[in-house]
């Protein structure tokens, strides 16, 4: 089931979101991740984020600011499920176009979005973490 995410489930978010950028960008430091996490937990609650939970425990989530995805994120066990398509089939039905970054090495994410017909856009360096990125873009 896919729901609006709850105070209460932000300890159970937060740890996806961790574990998941760490294996996903094996490309970037893992403290690069670990010095953002307090920052990432502040503003999460601000942002549009819904989970999608099973037998009582969330395995992955999404959050949106607008129509920009900040992220789709399913914990390492429950991967290659289906989850992510359920999550990314839930935000196209809300909203009429959606964007987002990708870093360039993560080709399995740039896969994933492919398949869901966004377009890359635009190429750019993310002065952060110091990847290249594609802006991707989706419309109905």
């Amino acid at each position: 089931m896919i729901r609006k995410m709850k105070n209460m489930d932000l300890d159970a978010v937060m740890k996806i979101w961790l574990d998941s950028n760490k294996q996903a960008h094996d490309f970037v430091p893992k403290e690069y991740w670990e010095n953002h996490f307090e920052e990432v937990r502040s503003i999460l609650p601000e942002a549009e984020v819904y989970v999608y939970e099973s037998e009582g425990e969330i395995q992955g989530f999404t959050g949106l600011m607008e129509d920009y995805i900040a992220g789709i994120f399913v914990a390492e066990k429950f991967r290659s499920k289906g989850i992510g398509k359920l999550l990314m089939k839930y935000m196209k039905g809300k909203k009429q176009k959606l964007r987002l970054s990708v870093y360039v090495k993560n080709q399995a994410a740039v896969r994933f979005y492919q398949r869901e017909d966004f377009q890359i856009r635009t190429e750019n360096i993310d002065e952060a973490a110091g990847e290249a990125e594609y802006e991707m873009t989706w419309e109905r």
